[in-house]
């Protein structure tokens, strides 16, 4: 039997499809929305070897399957990989035990691998199958293609003999800065607006990602410049217009939009930012006769939600997905020939050593969802930042540059994988008792790595993390960064249940 492990839920629909339709009867489901009584039939299932294919996210791996020979990992550089609540484990690190213990084989499949993944796979030798082409199918596939879609008698350079192929799409990258110069307010530069219009007018279909949700991602007070943010996590709080509503998306907090400041009670408070919800009602007033559908958390909360809204996009009952990171990855749906990134600057301010290539892997990724057809497809990237080296690497989609350049940058500093990162982080109510914490733990270690003379591990902070409060709790943290920095740990365990240990964190946020 066999595992293949998709890094999301609504990243399921297409390969069940394509397995479902190659092995039909024989594709187990594993995710977290089953019902107990549909975990337990597949559980039993595959524990009886009745399923020779499970498919499912990282959960997928504890399947009880008899002796299995293959396991695939897609998008293996996702970050949702990691799982960041009881019990922690990272399914990459996982599947690669669970492949050895069973002899098995282990495909980790990514077109934008990250920098660690890669780097290992090039010390160790691992075996590395390269796909330059983005291969359509066989030519009969996509002749009934090109003719389902009216364009009747291809050119023979595009069927040939054997499996077809089409270049990447173009990517054009639009400099912000001079459209306001330009005297456009609109948050579409003139380019994209026009590629939105020639695309309708085909009847064809378009993609815009921007990576926040709502409509406004903060309240501002003109009058005394504090911002509206939630009580437990103190971060700005997210306009939702449709329900009038501020709300935090990592505790769930909720209130009404105020009329005035809290702070000063000044009736000068506005909304500020865009999300995704700004970015549809702005195409519905560009193109009144477009059909726009939204694809984000808000949008899919139900059971089954990803995939109805998949399918109806697939099935042309729209013109327009606008979503976030969660429309990024693995969709392949031929008509669309257009992706407009709104804002690709976001997440390169994050003080994470990993933003940048964050950034380049969300770019590449969504820019690869046009153009999967004859059609062809091009791509709008806009940004306050054109000359950053992400931005410009994933316009290219030049992967291999952006490694090399990536590398460079991680050894000036001494960053995974020229080192190790161990992170520790204090969490509690009382502001006062986590910074103490914190601070007494950072003195026994600096005390121990003077003692030690462990001049090649390094400890940074302590300090507040980048989200300071969530949920209610206070949060510091310490890293320590060296060849093996859990060896400078060990006499200092165990911490006390307000303490929170990573070796190698996904994040440092």
């Amino acid at each position: 039997p066999a595992v293949v492990v998709v890094s999301e839920i609504c990243l399921k629909r297409q390969p069940v499809q394509r397995f479902m339709a190659r092995v039909p009867g024989q594709v187990g489901l594993v995710h977290s929305r089953l019902s107990a009584g549909e975990r337990y039939d597949t559980w039993r299932r595959a524990r009886r070897g009745e399923l020779p294919v499970v498919i499912g996210p990282r959960s997928a791996l504890f399947t009880p399957l008899p002796d299995p020979g293959l396991i695939v990992l897609d998008e293996c550089h996702d970050a949702s990989y990691a799982q960041s609540e009881t019990p922690f484990y990272h399914a990459v690190a996982a599947a690669e035990a669970y492949a050895r213990l069973n002899r098995a084989v282990l495909v980790l499949g990514s077109a934008t691998p990250s920098v660690e993944q890669a780097y290992r796979a090039q010390r160790q030798n691992w075996t590395v199958l390269k796909l330059p082409l983005r291969l359509l199918a066989h030519r009969q596939a996509v002749q009934a293609q090109l003719n389902g879609l009216g364009l009747v008698g291809a050119a023979p350079a595009l069927i040939g003999e054997g499996a077809a192929s089409l270049p990447l799409p173009s990517v054009t990258v639009v400099d912000m800065r001079e459209e306001l110069k330009a005297g456009n307010r609109l948050m579409f530069s003139r380019g994209l607006q026009a590629a939105l219009a020639q695309v309708l007018d085909r009847q064809q279909q378009a993609i815009l990602f921007l990576n926040r949700r709502g409509s406004a991602t903060y309240v501002f007070c003109r009058a005394c410049g504090g911002v509206v943010r939630c009580p437990r996590c103190t971060l700005p709080l997210t306009f939702h217009e449709g329900r009038q509503t501020l709300e935090c998306h990592t505790c769930n907090y909720r209130r009404q939009m105020p009329r005035s400041c809290p702070l000063c009670n000044s009736d000068q408070i506005r909304q500020y930012g865009a999300g995704v919800e700004k970015v549809e009602a702005e195409v519905q007033r560009l193109f009144p006769t477009a059909r726009t559908l939204r694809w984000d958390a808000e949008t899919a909360r139900q059971k089954g939600a990803h995939d109805m809204l998949l399918a109806h996009f697939a099935h042309h009952r729209a013109d327009v997905l606008i979503g976030t990171q969660m429309l990024a990855k693995s969709l392949d749906l031929p008509l669309v020939t257009l992706v407009g990134v709104v804002l690709a600057d976001v997440g390169l301010g994050f003080p994470d050593f990993r933003a940048s290539e964050r950034t380049f892997q969300l770019l590449t990724q969504v820019a690869g969802r046009a153009g999967r057809s004859p059609l062809g497809g091009q791509v709008f990237l806009q940004t306050f930042q054109p000359e950053n080296a992400a931005i410009q690497f994933a316009a290219q989609y030049d992967w291999n540059g952006f490694y090399e350049w990536e590398l460079q940058q991680r050894q000036l500093i001494g960053y995974p994988p020229f080192g190790r990162l161990l992170r520790l982080e204090c969490r509690d109510e009382q502001e006062e008792r986590v910074r103490k914490l914190a601070e007494e733990l950072a003195q026994r270690l600096r005390s121990s790595l003077s003692e030690g003379e462990a001049r090649a591990t390094q400890m940074i902070g302590p300090v507040p993390c980048y989200y300071e409060r969530l949920d209610g709790k206070y949060r510091w943290q310490i890293l320590l960064r060296g060849p093996n920095p859990a060896h400078w740990l060990r006499p200092h365990l165990p911490l006390g249940e307000r303490w929170r240990v990573e070796v190698d964190p996904v994040n440092l946020l």
